[in-house]
Formats: C-alpha cells, sequence, structure tokens
C-alpha cells in the first residue's frame, strides 16, 4: 500500500485520503480489524475464514462446592456449638468434625458485616459504614451505601470462574430507592453476581408475611414460616443444577433472617424451652461460661465480666416479670434450634446426594452480638417510640399479651437487654457496640472434610468477616481477579485463614482492624485494642424520647478511651488506658490513619441518624428535635 500510495501525487491530503479509503475497500488491501480476544481469521469469504469460539469458563477439577451461613444477632454464648443452653445439633455435628474459631469479628451490625462478607474489604471501604437504607446512609463516599463496581463480590469471582452462584434469605445492602420492581437492579443480588436470590432485600421482615423477592421481583409469600421457604428453594436450586450440569460447582450464600427481630416461630419450637430459663439471666451466664471451658473455645482461666448496671438481679424480680422474661428467652431458643434445624436440611441434602465431602462450608454464626434492641422490658409489636411510653408501660403491654410473643402477631418481637448480656457470655456489651468483644465477636465454624484433616479442632488466630472471601479463593485454588466484566478491581483487604485450616499454630495473618459504628469505634492491632463508647447511643436515644425528654448532645473529643491486651485479656475486663498511655496514643493514631483509608470520616453518629441530619433534602427544616427523632425511628427502616 505504502508504494501503491507513491505513484500518485494529491493536490490534497484530505481527498488523498479520500482516494486511498476507497481504492483500500475496492482492491481488499486491508482487513477489519477484529476484537483483540478473536483469535480466528476474517477473509473476503467464507473460505478465506477461519471461525473461533473461545472456550466456556469451567472451574478446575475437583473444586469445591462452597456455602457461606450467615446467621442474625447471635451472641457469642447462644448456641450450644460454643457452650450456649440453645440446642443447635446442626451446628454442633459440622463443628465436631471441622473447626472451630473462636476468635472471628465482624462489624457490630449488620449491613457493614454484610457488605465486608460479600467483598472482602472493609465496610467503609465499600461505602456501608451504615447501612443502604435511606436514613441510615449520607453523602460520602464510606456512607452512601453503594457497594461500587470495582470492589467485586465472591458471587461475581466465583461465576467469572464457572461457578454457580445462589443467595436465599437476607441480602441488607440493597439501596432503598432501587428496591422496587422498576430497578434499577445493578445493586440487588443478581447484579452482584448472584444467578438465582429468593429473600428480603432490607434488614428486618415479618417472617410469616415477608417482604418477599425472587430474582428481580416481589413475590407473594406462602404463608409458611420464611426460613423454612428458603430451605426448600436453596436444595431446588442445588438439585436443579446438578442435573443440568452434574459436578459443577455451586455457590450458595444462606442468610436467614434468623434470629433477627421478629423472633416468630411455631410454638412446637419453642415450647421445648419451657421452664428451662426459669432461673434466670445470671445463672445462663454462669453455666455458660463454665460448658466454654470445657469445650476449650475460653481461657480456663477466665472471668465473667459484671453484670451491667442496666440489667437487674433476676432475683430481685417479681414473679410476672420473671414469667414474661422467661417466656421471651423461650422464644428466642426455639427460633434458634429451629433454624439449625432448617440449615441441617441443607447439609442433609448434600450428604445424601454426595456432595458433602467436597463443600466448604462456613458458617458464622452471627453477624454481630446479641441485640440490644428489644430494650430493658422486651418488645412484642409495640410502638416504642410514640411519646410518653415508659417501661412500666411496655412491661405492662407484654404481660397482658404474653401469648402473642412468637406468634404472627408479633411484629417486632424483641427479648428483653438482660437475655442480650447472657447469650453474649462471656463477653460484655452488645450489637453496635464496635468497640467491645460483646458487639464484634461471633463463632465461627468451618467444614471441609475433604480439605480439613482434624476433627473438633480449636482456632484462636484472630480473624474478621473479609478474611472469609480470600480463605474461600485459595481453598478453590482462584487468584483475585485484576478485572471483573472490564472493571478494574480494588485490592481485597482480607486475609486468608488457609494455613490455619491444618495448622493450630499457624500465624494470624490479619494483624490490623478499625471498627466503627454510628460513633463507637475501636482500633485492633497484633493483640491490643483501644475502643471508645460514644454517647449517647441508640439505647440512650430511645430511652430519652420515652420519657419526652430532650437528649445531651454528642461529642466526640469527650469520648473516653480504653486500652486492653486481648493476648492476657480476651474479654477486656482490665482497662490499661492509664498504665500504658504511649500505647493508647499509638493505637488512636492508628486509628486516624485507617478511618482516612477506609473512607469512614466523616464521623455519623445515632443523633445525626434521628435527627435527619443525614439524607435531608431540607423537608424536615423547622421541626422539633422529638418530632425529627419520631420520623426516623418510625420510618420502618429497621436495623
Amino acid at each position: 500500500m505504502k508504494n501503491f500510495k507513491s505513484n500518485f501525487k494529491f493536490k490534497s491530503p484530505q481527498k488523498g485520503l479520500l482516494i486511498t479509503a476507497v481504492l483500500v475497500a475496492q482492491f481488499g488491501f486491508a482487513q477489519n480489524k477484529p476484537d483483540a480476544s478473536f483469535k480466528g481469521v476474517i477473509g473476503k469469504t467464507l473460505a478465506e475464514s477461519k471461525e473461533y469460539w473461545p472456550q466456556p469458563v469451567k472451574a478446575a477439577a475437583g473444586a469445591p462446592n462452597v456455602v457461606w451461613i450467615l446467621l442474625d444477632d447471635v451472641g457469642f454464648g447462644a448456641s450450644s456449638a460454643f457452650g450456649g443452653l440453645i440446642q443447635t445439633p446442626t451446628f454442633d455435628a459440622l463443628a465436631n468434625n471441622g473447626l472451630r474459631y473462636t476468635n472471628f469479628h465482624t462489624t457490630a451490625i449488620c449491613a457493614p458485616t454484610r457488605a465486608a462478607l460479600l467483598t472482602g474489604r472493609n465496610s467503609g471501604k465499600v461505602h456501608v459504614s451504615g447501612f443502604s437504607h435511606t436514613v441510615l446512609s449520607a453523602g460520602f463516599p464510606g456512607w452512601d451505601g453503594r457497594i461500587p463496581a470495582d470492589k467485586g463480590t465472591i458471587a461475581e469471582i466465583l461465576r467469572e470462574n464457572g461457578y454457580n452462584t445462589f443467595a436465599v434469605g437476607k441480602y441488607g445492602v440493597t439501596p432503598d430507592e432501587d428496591a422496587t420492581d422498576a430497578g434499577p437492579f445493578d445493586r440487588w443480588p443478581t447484579g452482584k453476581g448472584f444467578d438465582h436470590f429468593f429473600g428480603f432485600l432490607g434488614s428486618q421482615t415479618d417472617q410469616y408475611n415477608p417482604d418477599l423477592v425472587e430474582d428481580q421481583a416481589h413475590v407473594k409469600p406462602d404463608g409458611r414460616h420464611l426460613t423454612d421457604q428458603i430451605t426448600d428453594k436453596a436444595i431446588s436450586y442445588i438439585t436443579k443444577q446438578q442435573k443440568a450440569a452434574p459436578g459443577k460447582p455451586f455457590f450458595l450464600y444462606y442468610a436467614p433472617g434468623a434470629v433477627h427481630a421478629p423472633h416468630q416461630v411455631a410454638a412446637s419450637w419453642s415450647d421445648q424451652y419451657k421452664g428451662k430459663f426459669d432461673e434466670g439471666w445470671d445463672v445462663y451466664r454462669e453455666k455458660v461460661i463454665a460448658n466454654q471451658k470445657k469445650l476449650g473455645v475460653i481461657p480456663a482461666n477466665a472471668i465473667l465480666p459484671e453484670r451491667n448496671p442496666l440489667i437487674a438481679d433476676w432475683k430481685k424480680l417479681t414473679p410476672d416479670q420473671k414469667k414474661v422474661y422467661a417466656r421471651f428467652m423461650e422464644v428466642y431458643a426455639g427460633y434458634l434450634t429451629y433454624t439449625d434445624h432448617e440449615i441441617g436440611r441443607v447439609v442433609n441434602h448434600l450428604k445424601e446426594t454426595n456432595q458433602l465431602e467436597n463443600t466448604l462450608i462456613f458458617v458464622a454464626i452471627g453477624d454481630n452480638g446479641a441485640s440490644k434492641e428489644g430494650t430493658l422490658q422486651g418488645t412484642i409489636s409495640q410502638n416504642l417510640f410514640a411519646q410518653g411510653v415508659s417501661d412500666e408501660k411496655n412491661f405492662q403491654d407484654n404481660l397482658n399479651k404474653i401469648g402473642e410473643i412468637g406468634t404472627v402477631k408479633g411484629l417486632n418481637t424483641n427479648f428483653p437487654l438482660g437475655w442480650a448480656q447472657a447469650t453474649n457470655a462471656p463477653f460484655k456489651n452488645w450489637k453496635q457496640d464496635a468497640q467491645s468483644e460483646g458487639g464484634t465477636r461471633n463463632p465461627l465454624i468451618i467444614h471441609y472434610p475433604k480439605g480439613i484433616k482434624e476433627k473438633g479442632g480449636i482456632r484462636n488466630q484472630y480473624s474478621h468477616v473479609t478474611d472469609l472471601l480470600p480463605t474461600t479463593l485459595e481453598i478453590a485454588g482462584i487468584k483475585a481477579p485484576e478485572k471483573i466484566r472490564e472493571i478494574k478491581q480494588d485490592a481485597i483487604q482480607g486475609s486468608s485463614l488457609y494455613t490455619s485450616l491444618n495448622d493450630a499454630k499457624a500465624e494470624s495473618l490479619h494483624k490490623v482492624q478499625y471498627y466503627y459504628i454510628f460513633g463507637n469505634r475501636a482500633i485492633y492491632k497484633e493483640g491490643w485494642k483501644a475502643g471508645a463508647a460514644h454517647l449517647p447511643d441508640s439505647f440512650a436515644l430511645k430511652n430519652t424520647l420515652g420519657k419526652n425528654e430532650i437528649p445531651t448532645a454528642s461529642n466526640f473529643d469527650t469520648d473516653v478511651w480504653e486500652l486492653y491486651n486481648l493476648k492476657e485479656d480476651f474479654n477486656e475486663r482490665v482497662n490499661l488506658a492509664n498504665k500504658y498511655p504511649e500505647k493508647l496514643a499509638e493505637l488512636k493514631k492508628l486509628f486516624d490513619e485507617q478511618a482516612k483509608e477506609n473512607n469512614v470520616y466523616p464521623l455519623i453518629d445515632w443523633q445525626d441518624v434521628f435527627v435527619r441530619r443525614i439524607h435531608n433534602t431540607g423537608a424536615d427544616k423547622g421541626k422539633n428535635l422529638q418530632e425529627l427523632i419520631r420520623k426516623a425511628t418510625q420510618s420502618g427502616e429497621n436495623q
């Protein structure tokens, strides 16, 4: 072509280009330039061409199935698998034939935990420091509740590596604005890598009349308990997939609403526990810590923290109080045992179809510690944020309606705070308390017969919810992708637990971790931890509203930081802040660095939520504080 052009002289460069293009087209001097990935030949005719079909992506031979199970609002001392008094035979069996991880951590509340779990990155880094709900999100990079495309999920990664991917139950990280049948659907589960989804998009739903979604549309529930429905759906997904493609690996994300409020379960389950908790929450804690020592999931010299000042001495309660409070706990226990049974149906299906041996199962027993949202009295369905509602009135309502606890009528059933403390044994504090092990420490079970030699082993390595994704990839032999759907991916922040599977003394690779939930905050580094509780918290704010009082203004600068050496004091009983001020200063500086790196700033607290200082279009200007709090808490967007 170069020689051809040199024999002609053109007065105009533009005219020369035009004539050249015509000649090229007429005489075939150039071929179409195909996509870079095309490896065939494109000629002028089919005879001169060669087809190219890329090989479909297939998982490696022998790749394991993967099942992630995530429960909701379960304390460290609830299930029998970790010394609790609530029977969980499925968890017991998985742990006794797998591994118990005793030093595993969540974020202290549901949506940030789920965002971090699914992406392997810190919740602030993936924009979910708060929630994806309108009143609990803010227009900042760490707070808008919209997981970016450059922070791909485990489902996206596995699907691109030859897996089918299914999710059932609670999702919790779809923005409210997107959660209608009009979409957009890119932040629904099916837009984040799942082939199928069956469950609910929000944080809480009625278990008998759920806000139910299948794939990309809301559907009518069939009247059965939601956990029953999601279990059937999970088994059907696996069955259909294996029939169509025998041996193709699958990923199942099983995340029931249990045991988040509302605590709803058939009486046949809750009645199994009649009279079992009549000794009260103080005795419960004592029994649990003894069980935990026998199991080896806590140190043999562990001591219970003192009863929280908010919690009454069980012995000093009235007979009516004991009756009502015990019934709340019977329902909670029945709900957890029922959930364990439903998970057992999935495990049994895998066993009966000869898939269990090569299935990697993670069971995170809780996305945070036990819930403190049931108030001191417990709740059934009453509106606790109405002006002037007292503890006495709430208790009387519960006594009058004790038969509704756990039933379809109990639309907001949650147990009293005393049981939250009990089921969090041996730790202090609760859900939302990101500064405390009671808010962030949850049991983890890993079961993988093909890859774990030891049965019933204990692992004490420090770990975090972000670690499950890289652990899964390493076991499956999959490299974290540089791109997903042509979008360059940000680095995964979690650390793999792979080396600990068959080495109890393996080094913990997760060295540093920040925590932040609406004011409460902490920083961990290699066994040392500094944390600050922030007041007023949601519990104090709601109590203030109930008394028709104006809450105290929050001030981050007056929060008191505490310091703990978790290697010697795993349940934070001895505050070392005054003894080691240099260490505390070092960790506070590290928190600031981590907060900047992970989009935690600006610091937003519960008062900012309740008075609508965030995500506020201006419609609330001029309203008084209590009107704003009432609007926020009555919005139906529960945690």
